[in-house]
């Protein structure tokens, strides 16, 4: 097995795309995914799953139904197991999810224009 180090920058490099999560690395049953966002997404939860949202580059914020938080480049926010949520970038940001495999991006209930592939590799 090669030793190299995964480069954000490069990574990003290899896709356009918007809501569509690229698994980068696993560790244990986790995988680490790069996306790209802009715009809104869909309000959604993850019953079963806490969901962590680290802001590469870029401003995000991810809305509640009690509040929002705002996340800038460097920072990190765990959005709890079973809360609704909808993140949402006026311009496009770069952002690391880590989360289960097989996890759905639009929630285990709602399927949408939105609901991206899982296992996608870059």
């Amino acid at each position: 097995m090669p030793h190299i180090p995964i480069n954000f920058a490069q990574k990003f490099s290899l896709f356009s795309e918007q809501w569509q999560p690229k698994v980068i690395a696993e560790l244990n049953d986790y995988q680490f995914k790069l996306s790209k966002l802009q715009g809104d997404f869909v309000w959604h939860n993850h019953p079963h799953t806490d969901e962590a949202f680290l802001v590469i580059d870029g401003t995000l914020r991810i809305d509640f139904r009690d509040g929002a938080v705002t996340l800038n480049p460097g920072e990190m926010f765990v959005v709890p197991k079973g809360v609704e949520h909808k993140p949402f970038a006026e311009r496009e940001v770069e952002l690391l999810i880590i989360e289960p495999r097989g996890v759905r991006n639009t929630g285990e209930s709602n399927a949408s224009p939105l609901t991206a592939p899982n296992n996608v590799w870059i």
